[in-house]
């Protein structure tokens, strides 16, 4: 008897004949997230395996894989041969860990998808409902609400055991669903936005504007601490960081101060624009909810649109902020996003901003300056950081 990894996905089950691939995808992920240990890691019949990891890594092997979208379940089993006495042998095994000789109710389960297996799934687990009973007394059968659950799964090759299923982040493996730019401020919100982005196969960049002086290097620093926390959820991210103090100083000399933060917003959506196009990033990311500041009325929200031409998504469009705190809570990124640090949206904020902007309006404002060499100045200046999650990656 040794110890084993079984994983359960959900949503890849519903993908069709291009399902192999979303499972190569999750197997590799996993690898990943394993490292430096370098398991086997199988798949077979709906299911994922991890073998060869010693005991003493199961705990911090679990805690890896709950960050890796894609994963259902999280089941550590005891893996033995394919026989009933075997099988019984681990599950004593697992009651006597973990019950401690203190009285419990309990429930077998048994999955057979290897039907030449000579027992049925309920002939195995009304096997197990009596013979274990009758080793430890302190167990009573509660097939409705048991303080302990027991599963078995007979598989090709082996059996598994198991109590616990941990659940796992769920979605789909990172770099199934394509490549998107998010735009990442050191706020609570685009982290969050980045996260569920992640969390559906996206694969991420990012990209933030600076306006040192009037921000500090610290506030740059801040941001790349939170892309390395989004990166132990989505893999290594593609930071860009963009000078932007020279672009602010121009809207706020030569443009109406009431459109200076929806002028700011077309300019970030075109520079960003620029970088996705560079990098096979097929959308844009943003953290907006609608309503949560001036900027993000839906009027405000189409001005900015009408910048681009790539899609802008908008993970947190109908989200209020405390949801959004909480996730920001969950994923680990919290902390950090409420350091006392300024951003540029933070700069040269107007009084009273527009709140219903008008596209054709905003557009006769940015013909007042010619942004082209400012724009080229910004990308020219822009410093890369491959950011990378010290946990994980």
């Amino acid at each position: 008897m040794s110890t084993a990894i079984l994983i359960k996905y959900a949503e890849i089950h519903l993908k069709g004949l291009n399902r192999p691939f979303f499972e190569r995808q999750l197997v590799q992920k996993i690898q990943s997230a394993l490292l430096p240990q370098t398991p086997r890691v199988e798949r077979e019949q709906g299911r994922i395996f991890v073998y060869d990891l010693p005991e003493s890594e199961l705990a911090w092997a679990v805690d890896r894989l709950s960050a890796v979208f894609g994963i259902h379940a999280i089941c550590p089993a005891h893996m033995t041969d394919k026989s009933y006495p075997a099988i019984l042998a681990a599950a004593e095994a697992l009651v006597e860990t973990e019950t401690k000789g203190k009285p419990h109710s309990f429930k077998a389960f048994a999955k057979r998808s290897d039907k030449n297996f000579p027992m049925s799934s309920e002939q195995i687990y009304r096997e197990l409902g009596h013979d274990l009973p009758a080793k430890f007394p302190h167990l009573r059968v509660d097939v409705h609400k048991p303080e302990l659950s027991l599963t078995v799964e007979v598989r090709t090759h082996n059996a598994f055991v198991y109590t616990q299923e941990i659940k796992g982040a769920g979605g789909m493996p990172v770099g199934t669903g394509g490549r998107a730019m998010l735009l990442l401020s050191g706020g609570i919100d685009s982290p969050v936005a980045g996260y569920m982005m992640a969390k559906r196969g996206v694969s991420l960049a990012a990209i933030h504007f600076y306006s040192y002086p009037y921000t500090s290097e610290r506030a740059r620093d801040k941001v790349v601490a939170l892309a390395g926390i989004l990166a132990r959820y989505a893999g290594p991210v593609d930071l860009y960081l963009v000078p932007f103090t020279e672009i602010q100083m121009a809207i706020y000399e030569k443009c109406p101060q009431t459109q200076t933060t929806v002028l700011m917003r077309r300019l970030m959506m075109r520079i960003a624009e620029r970088f996705a196009d560079k990098t096979d990033c097929r959308a844009l990311v943003t953290g907006e909810s609608i309503g949560q500041v001036a900027s993000q009325t839906l009027e405000s929200l189409a001005v900015t649109n009408d910048a681009v031409k790539l899609p802008v998504l908008r993970p947190l469009i109908c989200f209020d902020k405390e949801e959004i705190i909480q996730t920001a809570k969950h994923i680990g990124s919290f902390e950090t996003s409420i350091l006392p640090y300024e951003d540029c949206c933070t700069v040269f904020v107007p009084k009273h901003p527009v709140t219903k902007p008008r596209v054709d309006k905003l557009r006769e404002s940015e013909a007042r300056v010619d942004f082209a060499p400012l724009i080229e100045a910004a990308e020219a200046g822009t410093v890369f950081v491959r950011v990378k999650s010290e946990e994980l990656w």
